[in-house]
């Protein structure tokens, strides 16, 4: 095993095994915008097990969320029956949305995947790797020259990756996974 192995050790517990240095990045963090472009990965075990290689057409950014129930807007005036639910209950987890901003910021970029990095009683930090689908060596490659083609347009606002699928329910197959595919909204469609 190499060092990636005690790098992955430390992200377990960052609180407990780097304090000082978790304590000084958040602070430092929550001074910085909401989408930050980074020229190396925090958490360099995490990006290379999802696929990152330092090679031209990656593109990591650091994407903020804020913590806490999504609201809706408060009704203009008057009484209104909608004001007893202003509460959104939303079928996307954190990293979700954290992926669909970082894919506003970047629209010539695909997003491959994310993982996370901090968060506070404030925030989430996840850092998203983007992929130029323009870029010729990304095209030439093998292994990602896939997310190039026009049919993996927009793939994190049509819920096709690891986070997405997670807030799905996709993660599972095979048996006691039956009734989840090809969705739930489409299996309860079908019982009516």
């Amino acid at each position: 095993m190499g060092y990636l192995k005690y790098v992955r050790e430390a992200w377990k517990k960052p609180q407990e095994n780097m304090p000082a240095l978790w304590r000084e990045r958040l602070l430092k963090w929550r001074l910085e915008p909401a989408t930050v472009k980074l020229d190396h990965p925090t958490r360099i075990d995490r990006a290379r097990s999802l696929g990152y290689k330092a090679k031209n057409g990656f593109v990591l950014a650091r994407q903020r969320v804020q913590r806490g129930g999504r609201m809706r807007e408060r009704p203009a005036g008057g009484r209104r029956s909608k004001n007893a639910r202003r509460l959104k209950i939303l079928s996307m987890n954190y990293q979700l949305v954290a992926e669909q901003r970082a894919q506003k910021k970047f629209p010539n970029c695909e997003i491959l995947n994310s993982y996370w990095v901090a968060q506070d009683g404030i925030y989430y930090w996840f850092e998203v790797i983007l992929i130029d689908k323009e870029n010729p060596e990304i095209i030439a490659d093998k292994q990602l020259g896939w997310i190039a083609k026009p049919e993996n347009r927009g793939r994190v606002y049509r819920g096709l990756t690891s986070a997405a699928r997670r807030s799905r329910g996709l993660m599972n197959k095979g048996k006691g996974a039956e009734k989840i595919r090809p969705s739930n909204r489409a299996r309860d469609r079908m019982a009516k």
